[in-house]
């Protein structure tokens, strides 16, 4: 991922030097398992560790480039880095991956790394939920227009809307723990995954240590529907984190007006036109997200492997895991700091709620009405009726409200009066049960 989207604590579980630190620690971890076994002798499991250990601390750039050099004679990373570390080690490094074979570490590597990274991203989405809950709990009887394609529908919330997208972030955290779970999977069994030359002994032991699960039947690599699972939760949190910023490029729009993006002092929205303040976090979210959700799609092709292991998918993952979670990473956290000062206009919420002059209640007219004995099919063509005109001429001279075009509809205003229609379109009615569903989201009112 290019630096402009990655932060330094994400970027760090997948440099170089801590994917060959990770490498170490498995080959010391096994070694020592085996030592306890009887398989090597113990005092070369010590020497591994003892020596071993603060070459791999201390890895540099210069000794990246000592591996690397080593891997363009032998066309094999794993060999390469092992290696180099013999040649700090000594002839005890024999002894290191004995029965082994580089899927052992390679997978386990990538499940360390991608826990980690799990991890953050859990992090990140707790921060989130909290600013989306605080400004929910701002904003819970905020009254603003709720559309449905577009277009006006009946009164809501701000806070309303900001407790759906907690709840759907909610749902995404859950399932990224689960996807987690499920990826944290050590695999040390060897050639074709038999354990013929690796006690299984040793895979328990390694996977204890690095707080993973064992895989069952790892056929030499780890399945990767565990994989696909984990991208794919990455990518529905992409979509979630799309949505609310879809939500805001549309309410910052010159026409609604009703939420915008802070506008730091300093900031310059336009080369050209001073006045422009432009939705650019959101839409730059918009455009991270189809990146993550891309790469969900490689991550399920990567499933259907030879028989029990080819390489396919490595090229992949190599691009695929450390590129999803930087950038959902960054998006989480461009995300939260959006929402913590996202500009709330309630004044304008207010202007557009009643700039189609009340046709939002017709349902509420509607209900009123059948409850007076019109029948539902005459009740829907009063109220539209009345609508319609209250739509048509707004703007104009003849304009009307909603109100005035019902009490001026004969077959209305003999079941309802004024008073009766003040009391359908009363706007607390919409909001009577807010509570109820805050305390859905968040366990309280």
């Amino acid at each position: 991922m290019v630096p402009r989207y990655s932060r330094p604590q994400m970027e760090a579980i997948w440099s170089p030097a801590a994917r060959y630190r990770i490498w170490f620690e498995i080959e010391a971890l096994a070694a020592e398992a085996m030592a306890s076994i009887g398989t090597i002798p113990a005092d070369a499991a010590r020497i591994i560790r003892e020596k071993g250990a603060p070459r791999a601390a201390a890895i540099s750039d210069a000794d990246v480039a000592a591996i690397d050099a080593i891997e363009r004679e032998t066309r094999h990373d794993v060999i390469a880095f092992l290696t180099w570390m013999a040649q700090g080690i000594g002839p005890e490094a024999r002894f290191m991956h004995q029965g082994m074979t580089s899927s052992d570490v390679l997978d386990t590597c990538l499940a360390v790394q991608m826990a980690r990274a799990a991890d953050l991203l859990i992090a990140d989405l707790d921060a989130l939920l909290a600013a989306l809950k605080a400004r929910a709990m701002e904003h819970r009887m905020t009254p603003t227009v709720g559309r449905s394609h577009g277009i006006h529908a009946e009164p809501t919330t701000f806070g309303l809307k900001l407790a759906g997208h907690h709840a759907e972030f909610a749902r995404g955290r859950a399932r990224l723990v689960a996807a987690r779970a499920e990826v944290a999977t050590c695999a040390i069994s060897g050639p074709v995954g038999t354990f013929a030359s690796v006690d299984p002994r040793v895979e328990a032991f390694v996977a204890d240590r690095l707080g993973l699960a064992v895989e069952p039947v790892s056929t030499q690599v780890i399945p990767r529907d565990r994989h696909a699972a984990f991208f794919c939760a990455l990518a529905v949190v992409a979509s979630a984190i799309e949505r609310l910023a879809t939500e805001v490029r549309h309410l910052q729009r010159s026409e609604v007006r009703e939420a915008e993006e802070f506008f730091h002092p300093g900031q310059k929205g336009s080369s050209a036109m001073p006045h422009k303040r432009n939705p650019v976090l959101s839409e730059n979210l918009t455009g991270l997200a189809r990146l993550v959700r891309g790469y969900a799609v490689p991550a399920l092709e990567n499933v259907a492997l030879w028989h029990e292991r080819d390489i396919s998918h490595s090229s992949v993952e190599r691009v695929i895991a450390p590129d999803a979670t930087i950038a959902l990473d960054f998006a989480l956290m461009r995300l939260t700091g959006m929402m913590e000062k996202l500009t709330v206009y309630p004044a304008r919420m207010a202007a557009n709620l009643e700039s189609l002059g009340g046709v939002v209640h017709s349902q509420k007219v509607l209900l009123a009405l059948t409850q007076a004995g019109m029948s539902r099919e005459d009740a829907y063509r009063a109220v539209q009726r009345a609508a319609m005109a209250t739509w048509e001429a707004l703007g104009t001279p003849a304009a009307r409200g909603f109100r005035d075009n019902l009490l001026a509809d004969a077959t209305v205003s003999a079941l309802l009066d004024g008073p009766a229609l003040d009391a359908a379109m009363d706007p607390r009615r919409d909001f009577a049960h807010v509570d109820t569903i805050f305390r859905r989201v968040f366990g309280e009112g």
